[in-house]
């Protein structure tokens, strides 16, 4: 299993191209199942992930290719369903194996799909999901650790009210209502750049949808959808994880490719914490504040607030930080999984219930570290280019779900940084 050994103590200095959005890819790439002509997607993050789905939808039946000298370009088509199923040892490597529910259902009038079951960071159900499809008119049952839904007759339009926001069960509804009889109004929806993307790559294979990106999505349904080209919008969690690594090292990196509006409430919180963002053609420059980091307290939020994906990657700024810093996950329980971690390299970090205070120390000690989910992972990284010595992170691969070539984009910014077996 490999490792990354981290030097630390280098300022960043330099251009990191951020890529195309994870989070965005998948439910894309499993909206290839709603057509049977070829969905051209760009800007596809080469990550362990987006591997996994594309595995999944090849399965199912969908033709998955890369066009010459396109490395980050993915050709999708899918002629005819060949499977409904969507096995466990999938889905459990990637809980957004379950997108391809509502798309399965619409297309096929069938879907057999694994219960994700729980994870590192707390149990993810999928309620939500299930009870949307059914108001829309899906038999499931659940047999054997996996959900069967059917719609023989189809799916028709309905009032889907969630009781909060959720990413993969806004985005499977939208997907299934696409194709479905009627109109499906969701309430309540998530807000997210993701879901805004997903609306407008459905809009271009004819779909007809309002709404996206605020609380309240009408789907018009349509007989059928056609293919299409689009192009992923930029990673936000990157561009967050890359801006802090300029702060943490007291450096100045160029992030090109991103927006900062992606970024929502945590530009804000960022600001305040002492990390400088600047708007510049093609991108954003973040550095240091010449004040230094101050200790922030911050919530995680749906979009438009702080991100929960940010915040390992926070806590680990706030580490060397002046004072001290209140850090609240209302998202995910069991997400502050790096704490230990973070404290075998210095950090002081108190955790009560969903809440951990975080208190500055002048500087933190490379020590062996273990990653224990994706963000977790990469809180790691960041501690350990600001820290003293040598940081070496063990069972990388969760890092490699999200981040594309993670290890060589720090080392052309100056991070002595590498990858070991």
């Amino acid at each position: 299993m490999d490792r990354i050994l981290i030097r630390g103590g280098v300022p960043l200095e330099g251009v990191v191209e951020i890529g195309g959005a994870k989070n965005a890819a998948l439910p894309l790439m499993a909206a290839s199942l709603l057509t049977d002509e070829p969905l051209v997607l760009e800007n596809v993050p080469d990550v362990a992930d987006v591997g996994t789905m594309r595995r999944l939808l090849q399965m199912l039946g969908v033709e998955a290719r890369h066009p010459p000298l396109a490395a980050h370009t993915l050709v999708l088509q899918c002629p005819e369903v060949l499977d409904t199923t969507a096995p466990y040892d999938l889905v459990r490597r990637m809980r957004a194996s379950v997108l391809v529910l509502g798309p399965l259902l619409v297309r096929a009038g069938e879907a057999r799909v694994s219960l994700p079951g729980g994870c590192a960071i707390g149990p993810r159900p999928i309620d939500l999901h299930l009870e949307g499809l059914s108001r829309m008119g899906a038999e499931i049952t659940l047999e054997g650790g996996y959900v069967h839904a059917r719609a023989p007759r189809g799916l028709k339009g309905a009032v889907i009210r969630f009781p909060k926001p959720s990413v993969g069960a806004t985005e499977n509804l939208m997907m299934a209502a696409a194709l479905a009889r009627g109109t499906t109004v969701i309430e309540e929806a998530a807000q997210e750049p993701e879901i805004v993307d997903l609306a407008q790559c459905l809009r271009a294979m004819g779909a007809r949808i309002e709404g996206a990106g605020t609380s309240r999505i009408e789907i018009e349904g349509v007989e059928r959808l056609s293919g299409a080209r689009h192009r992923i919008l930029p990673d936000r969690i990157e561009t967050g994880t890359y801006a802090m690594a300029a702060a943490i090292t007291g450096g100045r990196l160029e992030l090109r490719g991103t927006r900062l509006d992606l970024l929502g409430a945590a530009a804000e919180v960022l600001d305040e914490a002492g990390v400088v963002l600047e708007e510049i053609e093609g991108g954003i420059r973040a550095a240091r504040s010449p004040r230094g980091l101050v200790g922030t307290d911050v919530m995680t939020l749906p979009f438009p607030g702080f991100a929960t994906d940010l915040q390992a990657q926070f806590m680990a700024l706030m580490c060397i930080a002046e004072g001290a810093a209140m850090i609240t996950e209302t998202i995910f329980e069991n997400r502050f999984m790096h704490v230990p971690e973070l404290a075998r390299m210095g950090a002081r970090i108190t955790v009560h219930g969903a809440t951990a205070l975080v208190r500055g120390v002048p500087k933190l000690v490379g020590a062996p570290v273990m990653a224990t989910d994706l963000r977790a992972s990469v809180s790691l990284v960041l501690a350990g280019l600001a820290a003293e010595g040598e940081t070496e992170v063990n069972r990388i691969y969760h890092l490699d779900r999200g981040y594309e070539r993670l290890e060589q984009k720090l080392a052309a910014v100056g991070a002595r940084i590498e990858r070991l077996p």
